[in-house]
């Protein structure tokens, strides 16, 4: 809690899925019911850091066509082909989805 700093502990049962698009400091809506948390809504966008994906092969920028990615949360997600290591992209928390480059 932001206004408190009373702080709860949530199962990964809650959590789910989600769980690898959780930051440090990142603002969640968490619904309680009598003390206990319930569930859990992320923000709808998070940015993370390419940490490894193929090289950029002359030609395949204009193509429309995706390539495997590895983020810095450690999920395999599909980006662009011109994208290379190290660049910021914004993701979709929901759908695990790159959205675009972050700014």
């Amino acid at each position: 809690n932001p206004e408190t700093y009373d702080q709860l502990v949530v199962s990964q049962e809650i959590i789910g899925e989600g769980a690898p698009y959780l930051q440090e400091g990142m603002a969640c809506m968490l619904s309680v019911h009598e003390g206990n948390p319930i569930a859990i809504e992320l923000p709808a966008r998070a940015v993370f850091e390419i940490v490894d994906t193929e090289p950029t092969v002359k030609g395949q920028t204009a193509s429309s066509s995706y390539k495997p990615a590895l983020a810095s949360n450690g999920v395999r997600i599909m980006i662009p082909p011109y994208m290379s290591a190290g660049e910021r992209i914004v993701v979709d928390t929901a759908t695990g989805e790159y959205i675009r480059r972050a700014d």
